[in-house]
């Protein structure tokens, strides 16, 4: 009977209960492995922290851990979009961007310069049949950002914890004496450079609180708002609209103007929309699947044409909150056959 390959593996590893947890299950199966602590960001503290956890697990598997700088590139692929995202009226994923160019871009292409076989992530996702799909975990399934990573990058990518749930990748944690601190911390933040309102960041670059008008669907000023940057569709919070009787949403935003339009909450009711840059793991032009137009939003049953690099989507029932600058995903079952980002 043959024995199993092992490959020389290296595991991205940000001082968190995932990727520690990853790194040990990959060792523990015998597999060559090396850690890798990016900087992404300029707040020191943490990653002062952060490398200090990642060097006792490190220390603890007996492995080799690397520190890589990649913060100029972070700041070109991932913040500056960001920024100029928001101020261009539009509704940024700097995750998805990070995963594309960052993580399974210039990590990866680390990993090849030493010599290592396929890099592993923490992420909760799986790859079957050379394709994205989705976790055991429901709950922390993580697909969606995956969605822009280039096709044939995947096949030099693991996810040990696709098939595990996070419940269990704590206790299984918890009952490894070095790894109990990775038990308990608290959840890291969703975008790792916001610790509190993307607002706090914005404010770093312009001038956000410039108050405008708000404008009805009929292009009628009824109210006034503190500013454009503050909003993002399907918003109904933070603007004056003189006589309202019925809650209002944001349907719109346009920043030349620094306008923001409201209406109902049906009048955010959208059937088709067109996608731009698409990265497809199919070859089909003309097909049907199910999208979510965001991270949290449930799977929409629809039919997809493509043209060149862009595409055309039909829903089959109404969506609400389609927000330009997320990314559409389109899913057969539990797969991830492709997407791109809402115009």
């Amino acid at each position: 009977m043959k024995s199993k390959k092992m490959s020389k593996i290296l595991v991205a590893m940000s001082g968190g209960v995932d990727s520690t947890v990853t790194a040990y299950k990959l060792k523990n199966a015998g597999h060559d492995i090396e850690g890798v602590y990016m900087r992404l960001h300029d707040d020191v503290l943490a990653h002062e922290e952060n490398i200090r956890k990642v060097k006792k697990v490190a220390d603890y598997l007996d492995i080799k851990y690397h520190v890589l700088d990649l913060s100029d590139k972070f700041n070109d692929f991932v913040y500056e979009p960001f920024v100029n995202t928001y101020k261009n009226g539009l509704t940024p994923n700097p995750c998805v961007l990070c995963n594309r160019n960052i993580k399974f871009g210039a990590l990866l292409d680390f990993t090849k310069e030493l010599g290592m076989d396929k890099l592993a992530t923490g992420h909760y996702v799986q790859i079957k049949d050379g394709l994205i799909t989705e976790a055991i975990d429901d709950s922390k399934d993580q697909t969606y950002f995956l969605a822009n990573v280039k096709k044939e990058n995947l096949a030099f990518i693991e996810f040990p914890l696709g098939t595990m749930h996070k419940v269990d990748v704590k206790k299984f944690a918890a009952t490894i004496e070095v790894l109990k601190e990775f038990s308990t911390q608290k959840e890291s933040s969703e975008i790792c450079f916001v610790p509190n309102a993307y607002t706090d960041i914005l404010k770093k670059h312009m001038d956000i609180d410039k108050p405008g008008n708000v404008l009805n669907t009929q292009g009628e000023v009824v109210g006034t708002h503190k500013g454009y940057m503050h909003y993002t569709i399907g918003k109904r919070r933070g603007f004056d609209v003189k006589l309202a009787h019925e809650p209002h949403y944001v349907t719109a935003i346009n920043a030349k103007t620094n306008e923001i339009t409201v209406g109902l909450k049906e009048d955010l009711n959208i059937k088709e929309f067109k996608i731009k840059d698409i990265n497809m793991f199919i070859d089909e032009q003309d097909f049907e699947c199910s999208v979510k137009i965001r991270y949290r939003s449930p799977k929409i049953k629809c039919s997809v044409h493509v043209e060149g690099k862009n595409a055309r989507v039909t829903l089959y029932e109404d969506v609400q909150g389609l927000a330009a600058g997320q990314m559409a995903v389109f899913y057969r079952k539990n797969q991830v056959i492709g997407g791109g980002w809402i115009e």
